[in-house]
């Protein structure tokens, strides 16, 4: 999945409380190489006003008034399958993805309203579903821990860490500024971690994708 290398992200929100949808509109128009082209309350206002290759990313409320965001993603996805989805809640439901049917499961994002989210994060999340990777709430990602016997828990203490922040969205050049190590040894570990995980380099699927959804699957909340 690729959006288009020339002019600005084309954003479109879909969120129905006015004052959060006016944070976002105002935070997403002041962010240089982002344009917000619609920002609307309703599933079916967005249904009317969002066609086919109009929009580059959509942020979604899984809780609409007529519907169900998760719903309308898939059918927005299905009609512009180079579109990225980034749901918001308001409730830890970031396993919903992996319910996801598979012919749309890649470029969706997910952020919780209540974590406290940044600007960049919430900047990053909208850059990374439109080139279709999936990106996760770091703070909740915080919360959660290896589950016993799973692959995931097989993998070295920064093999780990370098695939939390590759679920939240950074880049290997993100990753080895907030580590401070390298980017090689970023990708080092990278490669480490596909290994354990047996991710292989398919082209045809993204293993940022596969890589953020195994941490998903194979995680749960601390005790």
């Amino acid at each position: 999945m690729t959006v288009p290398t020339t002019g600005p992200l084309r954003v479109a929100i879909v969120e129905d409380q006015p004052l959060f949808r006016s944070m976002l509109e105002h935070t997403l128009s002041g962010t240089p190489g982002l344009q917000v082209v619609a920002a609307v309350g309703t599933a079916t206002e967005a249904t009317r006003l969002l066609r086919p290759g109009s929009v580059d990313c959509v942020i979604l409320d899984i809780d609409l008034p007529d519907g169900n965001g998760i719903a309308l993603g898939v059918t927005l996805r299905r009609t512009t399958p180079t579109l990225g989805i980034l749901l918001l809640s308001a409730h830890d439901a970031m396993d919903l993805l992996l319910d996801l049917p598979a012919d749309v499961a890649a470029g969706w994002g997910y952020l919780s309203k209540t974590s406290s989210t940044s600007e960049e994060v919430l900047v990053n999340a909208v850059r990374a579903a439109a080139v279709g990777e999936t990106v996760l709430d770091p703070a909740l990602l915080d919360r959660m821990t290896p589950r016993a016997g799973s692959d995931v828990a097989r993998l070295t203490d920064r093999q780990y860490e370098v695939l939390r922040l590759l679920a939240a969205g950074l880049s290997n050049a993100g990753i080895g500024d907030r580590l401070g190590i390298t980017e090689k040894s970023v990708q080092n570990h990278v490669n480490g971690m596909y290994a354990t995980l047996g991710i292989d380099a398919d082209p045809q699927r993204n293993p940022r994708v596969s890589a953020a959804l195994r941490l998903l699957e194979e995680t749960g909340p601390a005790t």
